[in-house]
């Protein structure tokens, strides 16, 4: 059976939810075809414009278009191009081509058509970016004669698009369509039967419903709701009307930031402020107060006489958006008026902490922090002033970067969550800016610690941003698992990956952390003269292994097919499925065989005699923990170690009865070398059955590879041609380990 049969059979064994879409009797488009698309659009680097250019007269697809139309090769080369794959699925390109359709029965299958601009403006509502953008971009589709305005067919058009994308978002377009209505009713401010586009922009800039459709970005606006479509699975009320909120799918709108809840009708009708983020000069600093926002308490207890709060079919009861308690409506109004912040209050950065200065005095109290910050890393007002914080004593802020694309759609959810429980200034979206503005925010701030929810990829990301921004201090690190291997937050005690688990409960468990170092590493690679240019090499900097040969090629197939594929790689389960897959593929080839000929190794200067053994890998290992929880150096007892720290330590041990006894310790400045024997002892190594070869631990290793090879560091994998590779300490991140487990070892792996 070939590798490429074994991959399918893989994914379709276990992925009944992704198979469903593709029946060919399935004629209309469905919410699981749309589940599939978005996750190739998440992957996909081209945005719409850049294949529009393709169907221009001078472009390479110009062929396929006929007028304003395209044909279904056209579709089908459309999707190709846009999404970046080969083989998307015929039978969902075909329900897809018939959504655009206009039913004409007379018309023969295969001389349908679709109007290209109807696929743009879908798919441009489904990419990432600004709604006013957005807007611009479908007005100019449709605008194909640039007089600079359309007709009232023309917008209804665009609108169509619109509530197709909607319906398919899980919106319950009943609620939506009042509403586009009532802005097509507005939009043609000046009555003359056409739209300018700056009436199209102005009109949906404020529309609060089509602005969470096309994607509404958080703004820096302090009082402007985060809105967000939402389900609601118990009676809720709307804070404007007051009525219930009805529907069978998503019924209303919801601030991420301070829960009030309105009919998306409602959202156009003047709803009362979001919560403040900050206060509006230095003199209100240090004043708590509580941010009561009304109703949808039902069936909890009030904090103040500790009774249930009723809601009697209407709006009843308050809460408080700081420290997250409830009271009866009477209640709120009494004694203590002053806010605590709440459990959380170790990591809270109230409005009362944050104020903000004029720019040019900001640029004048650095503090004695060295380098210069870029404005457009600056915490700023709309009114052009920068944000400064004045802790509240005793805490320590947590700063947070959230990577919305790890772990499917959880890293968005936990964005949304974390912007509830604490401030919306103390969580950054990684995709908007990276985490410069963050760091800028917190540089002068003298205790304060990070939390970083993604992937391991995303924590190295971090820590070379805190290498690089001359911060006054090092603040320690801690990790919420989205990605899939997640082998640093395994060894650090933040378990194998999050699963849904009250993110309260975890910000707890960061405040009863503790600090440890972690090693860091420099890797230089260095090509031999006269040698093919390969891949990139994906890092300068080894935070978790580097691997060379038999494991690196199982990696480097797994990353090319989930290029290749992205909609096959959307869960931690169907990725370890793959990975078996991979490495039992590989025990057949055995693509690496007699790998000690392939190159040499010196450790701090004393060359490894590797003729006597049967490699098809080598590892260099910074933590105890690789391709999601395999432990390849294996467990010391407690009593064989000689607890050496590693002042003591020789630069390099080699010597086969020392190293069974060696621990491994992510702060000794030590590197531990293991070889691999094949995939199948891969497969030992993860269950638990066994542990590699131990080879060596050393300061610094240098490594000469004689023909291409893939290699990998952590978990990012190329094919290598001959080189020299030198590894030698960087320096050490402060990282926090978390609470021990109390039923578990030193590592809690999960």
């Amino acid at each position: 059976m070939d590798t490429i049969t074994c991959e399918e059979q893989a994914v379709s064994a276990e992925a009944g939810a992704m198979s469903t879409p593709t029946n060919p009797e399935v004629k209309e488009l469905n919410p699981v075809d749309f589940i599939q698309l978005q996750q190739y659009i998440e992957y996909c680097s081209l945005k719409v414009k850049d294949v529009l250019r393709e169907f221009d007269a001078d472009g390479r697809l110009a062929r396929h278009r006929h007028g304003e139309c395209i044909n279904e090769e056209g579709f089908r080369l459309f999707l190709k191009t846009y999404l970046g794959v080969e083989d998307f699925p015929v039978d969902l390109c075909q329900r897809l081509f018939r959504s655009f359709q206009n039913s004409e029965p007379t018309q023969e299958d295969s001389a349908k058509e679709v109007f290209l601009k109807d696929v743009s403006c879908y798919f441009s509502l489904l990419e990432d970016g600004q709604p006013r953008d957005k807007l611009e971009f479908a007005f100019k589709l449709y605008d194909r004669d640039g007089n600079g305005v359309l007709d009232s067919s023309e917008v209804d058009r665009i609108i169509a698009q619109m509530m197709h994308a909607a319906e398919y978002l899980g919106w319950d377009v009943s609620e939506l369509r009042p509403v586009l209505k009532d802005m097509m009713t507005a939009i043609d401010a000046d009555s003359s039967g056409t739209v300018s586009l700056e009436e199209w922009v102005e009109g949906g800039m404020n529309n609060v419903p089509l602005l969470v459709l096309l994607g509404l970005k958080m703004t820096q606006k302090d009082g402007q709701h985060l809105w967000r479509m939402k389900h609601f699975n118990k009676p809720v009320y709307c804070n404007v009307c007051q009525s219930m909120l009805l529907g069978l799918r998503k019924q209303g709108l919801c601030c991420t930031c301070c829960k009030y809840t309105v009919h998306g009708r409602c959202a156009n009708r003047n709803p009362g402020p979001c919560t403040r983020t900050y206060v509006k000069s230095k003199k209100e600093t240090g004043v708590p107060a509580h941010d009561w926002v009304s109703g949808n308490c039902d069936s909890r207890k009030c904090e103040k006489c500790q009774k249930k709060i009723k809601s009697y079919q209407g709006l009843t009861g308050k809460h408080c958006v700081w420290c997250h308690t409830m009271r009866h409506d009477a209640c709120a109004d009494q004694d203590p008026t002053e806010c605590t912040c709440g459990p959380l209050r170790d990591h809270v950065l109230p409005p009362w902490a944050i104020y903000p200065v004029v720019k040019e005095r900001q640029n004048n109290v650095k503090n004695g922090c060295s380098g210069s910050t870029d404005d457009s890393e600056l915490n700023t007002t709309p009114d052009g002033q920068v944000l400064q914080i004045s802790p509240v004593p005793n805490t320590h802020p947590l700063l947070v970067f959230v990577n919305p694309k790890s772990g499917g759609k959880q890293g968005e959810r936990v964005l949304r969550k974390l912007q509830y429980l604490l401030n919306p200034r103390q969580v950054h979206n990684l995709c908007n800016g990276g985490p410069g503005p963050g760091l800028s925010f917190f540089r002068n701030l003298q205790d304060y610690r990070i939390l970083v929810c993604g992937g391991d990829g995303t924590v190295g990301w971090i820590l070379d941003a805190i290498d690089k921004s001359n911060l006054l201090v090092r603040p320690p690190v801690a990790v919420l698992p989205l990605g899939t291997g997640n082998d640093l937050a395994r060894c650090l005690r933040w378990g194998g990956g999050y699963d849904g688990e009250d993110l309260s409960r975890i910000l707890k468990d960061i405040e009863g952390s503790s600090q440890v170092l972690m090693d860091r590493w420099s890797v230089q690679v260095i090509p031999d003269e006269n040698q093919e240019k390969g891949d990139p090499v994906p890092y300068e900097i080894i935070n978790n292994y580097f691997s060379i040969g038999v494991d690196a090629s199982i990696a480097h197939r797994f990353h090319t097919m989930r290029e290749k594929h992205p909609q096959k790689f959307n869960s931690r389960m169907k990725n370890k499925l793959w990975y078996f897959e991979f490495a039992t593929s590989e025990t057949i080839s055995a693509s690496c065989k007699k790998l000690s000929e392939s190159l040499t190794i010196e450790c701090s200067g004393t060359p490894l005699d590797l003729s006597s053994l049967s490699l098809e890998g080598v590892a260099v290992l910074n933590i105890p923990s690789m391709h999601g929880g395999s432990n390849l150096w294996g467990e010391t007892k407690k009593g064989d170690t000689k607890g050496m720290t590693s002042q003591e330590e020789p630069e390099v041990i080699v010597d086969p009865e020392i190293l069974k006894v060696t621990s491994q310790d992510l702060s000794d400045r030590r590197l531990e070398v293991v070889g691999l024997e094949g995939a199948m002892e891969m497969g030992q190594i993860y269950t638990g059955l066994k542990s590699a070869v131990r080879l060596a631990k050393t300061s610094q290793i240098t490594i000469r590879v004689k023909k291409a090879l893939p290699m990998q560091i952590d978990g990012e994998p190329w094919m290598q041609p001959p080189c020299t590779i030198h590894i030698t300490h960087k320096n050490q991140a402060s990282m926090l380990m978390g609470p021990q487990a109390k039923s578990s070892g030193f590592f809690n792996y999960k």
